[in-house]
């Protein structure tokens, strides 16, 4: 019986590694490429080189992407986070006809295509009078990015104890008083981990951003752009460093989660 565990066990790791492999091998690929020191991305390289990242440093539009990409991100998780947390505590706090159908729904956005997604928002987006642009961008992603903040901190706040809440009440604390001193502290890592989740995927977000951008390029649309000629060693660079950046990010979410 033992050693039958044993094998069973055995041929879990086995295939869990297997998966890890097929997930993360091509990811690795293009990071040992980004420092290839020639041009063409083939085995066996002819050294390694970092001056790749030199060069993807030098490309003024690709830093120029990058700084958009990081405005929209700071400023949509930011727009999220506003709504979402007082949205997240109203849902907890209040009963209201549609409650669970909203609780439910609340993350349509973020699970339908993006492209059908990218298309509504453009055409409400019209209909309203916002031209596509930096704001309508913003816009667009804080929508889905709403459903990320929301249902996280949501759930840790069905989590938490509710008696603390009720002696806030007590002891005279307002409304306000108790969202900002018992509410917030309790569910900050939430928050932190939640905004985190939202930044990397604004930064990597391309249908919706493709529909709404008009004249300027984000960086996943200005590497999307670059690599209609083939797939360069400074797109393998900048790739290596988001690849990088949002791997910190989801390990930091992670963590703080599991703190919870």
């Amino acid at each position: 019986m033992v050693k039958k565990r044993q094998i069973s066990n055995i041929l879990i790791a086995i295939l869990a590694i297997l998966i890890l492999v097929f997930l993360y091998l091509p990811i690795a690929i293009v990071v040992i490429y980004s420092f290839n020191a020639d041009t063409v991305n083939c085995f066996p390289m002819n050294g390694f080189s970092l001056k790749w990242f030199r060069v993807m440093a030098e490309n003024k539009n690709l830093i120029q992407a990058l700084g958009h990409s990081l405005q929209i991100a700071v400023v949509s998780t930011l727009v999220a986070c506003l709504l979402g947390v007082p949205g997240a505590y109203a849902m907890y706090r209040y009963h209201f006809p549609g409650k669970e159908i909203l609780n439910r729904i609340v993350m349509l956005p973020l699970i339908l295509p993006g492209i059908l997604t990218g298309i509504a928002m453009l055409t409400f987006f019209k209909a309203l009078g916002v031209n596509q642009g930096m704001l309508a961008v913003v816009l667009g992603h804080s929508t889905f990015l709403i459903a990320t903040v929301l249902p996280q901190v949501y759930d840790r706040l069905k989590r938490m104890d509710h008696n603390i809440i009720e002696a806030a009440e007590d002891l005279g604390a307002t409304g306000i008083q108790t969202f900002v001193h018992v509410i917030l502290p309790n569910v900050k890592t939430a928050i932190v981990s939640s905004a985190l989740l939202s930044f990397t995927l604004s930064m990597d977000e391309i249908p919706v951003t493709y529909f709404l951008n008009g004249v300027f390029s984000t960086l996943p649309i200005q590497i999307w752009g670059m690599t209609r000629n083939g797939i360069t060693p400074e797109v393998n660079a900048i790739s290596s460093i988001i690849f990088a950046v949002s791997l910190v990010a989801i390990l930091i979410s992670n963590l703080l989660n599991k703190e919870n």
